[in-house]
């Protein structure tokens, strides 16, 4: 798979506490110089890089991140804000904790709700693949579809593991046609891209994509 087909598909992410303007600069020119899919980034750093690279870019960002048990009513205000200040791309984490208690309803009717805000922006709901059970990711699979999201996605990379092979095969059995995939968490080689593109997966979510494919072409000469 050529390197910009590749880069096409990533969300080119930083969103650890510490992230300064520069380090937020740095990855935004990254991703226009190398054509990624977009930047994702903390919220707080949105209407910023709006106003500094315009249509340039496509900002991604999180809500309810990474643990997912704000109330739906902060996540919708979240979403909002997010989507004045020219966030295109929202990435939302569902509330786990009601997945536990077997309130799939719950979680179906908060996908619902945000996609409602985010209207013809594209929404992708964080299932946390690595705390539930293949019983819970499938139950996943149908809340998403059925709310009407653009994109299931495995994880927040904060959790205790990251995407996995065996979970992208899970959902491609159990979305809807209309349902996109992303993996994001623990993806360290540029055959770890590949892998999950051919296998269906519409985005990638790293921070170190870009690093990765560097070093690659280095170690081809």
């Amino acid at each position: 798979m050529e390197t910009r087909e590749i880069l096409s598909h990533v969300d080119h992410t930083l969103l650890k506490a510490f992230a300064t303007w520069e380090d937020i600069q740095k990855i935004c020119e990254e991703a226009i110089e190398y054509g990624t899919a977009s930047v994702c980034i903390p919220a707080s750093y949105i209407r910023k890089v709006h106003d500094t690279y315009g249509e340039k870019i496509n900002i991604c960002t999180v809500v309810g991140f990474p643990l997912g048990y704000s109330t739906t009513t902060a996540k919708i205000a979240e979403t909002q804000q997010a989507l004045a200040d020219g966030a295109t791309e929202i990435d939302m984490v569902i509330n786990i904790a009601e997945v536990k208690n077997g309130n799939y309803e719950y979680v179906t009717d908060e996908i619902r709700a945000l996609k409602a805000v985010t209207g013809d922006k594209v929404l992708k709901v964080i299932i946390e693949t690595c705390y539930l059970t293949e019983e819970e990711k499938i139950a996943m699979c149908k809340a998403v579809t059925k709310a009407g999201a653009d994109y299931i996605k495995t994880s927040t990379g904060f959790g205790t593991g990251g995407a996995t092979m065996e979970d992208i095969l899970l959902f491609k059995e159990h979305i809807g046609p209309n349902v996109k995939m992303k993996a994001a968490g623990g993806i360290r080689s540029v055959a770890d891209m590949e892998a999950f593109l051919n296998a269906g997966c519409d985005r990638i979510g790293t921070s170190s994509a870009i690093k990765l494919i560097k070093e690659q072409s280095a170690d081809n000469y």
